[in-house]
């Protein structure tokens, strides 16, 4: 078995719901891993579309997720810190927890969540910027596991 993200909100390259965009709810779509290496202390995560008009948009950082979790649950509530110790960054829409796909109209946008198994927590300030979460991390990273669906307007 391999470390493998999976989502029950959308289909593995399938179409994201509005209910998880900017024209819905904006509610984060429920997670699952499963696999977790052994010797995880921690997991990450980062949402982004690296097909945004400026270059790759992030749209969730979260970390010091509890190794033995197993899932995120749909509609993580925007605060610093989570009930599980779990932290979460700033996104760029310069606000704390998950902001949902909100591309220009046009083409599809491609949404990769990408969670990461790291061998230490990090100690990292709640609300953190994305390049001081991948600094931190990088040294720390045994896996990854990614599940990317798409969304356009």
């Amino acid at each position: 078995m391999s470390f493998a993200l999976k989502s029950t909100a959308f289909a593995s390259g399938g179409e994201i719901p509005k209910r998880y965009t900017c024209d819905g709810a904006d509610l984060s779509p429920a997670l699952s891993w499963e696999d977790v290496p052994a010797g995880a202390q921690s997991l990450a995560l980062i949402a982004d579309d690296p097909d945004a008009p400026v270059g790759t948009w992030t749209h969730w950082i979260v970390w010091n997720i509890p190794a033995k979790a197993t899932v995120l649950p749909e509609g993580v509530p925007k605060i610093e810190v989570l009930d599980n110790g779990a932290r979460q960054g700033r996104n760029d829409f310069k606000r704390v927890g998950y902001g949902g796909p909100c591309p220009p109209p046009g083409k599809p946008h491609r949404y990769f969540f990408k969670l990461y198994a790291l061998d230490a927590r990090l100690d990292l300030k709640a609300g953190a910027a994305r390049s001081e979460l991948e600094l931190a991390m990088k040294p720390h990273v045994l896996s990854q596991a990614v599940w990317m669906g798409t969304y356009k307007r």
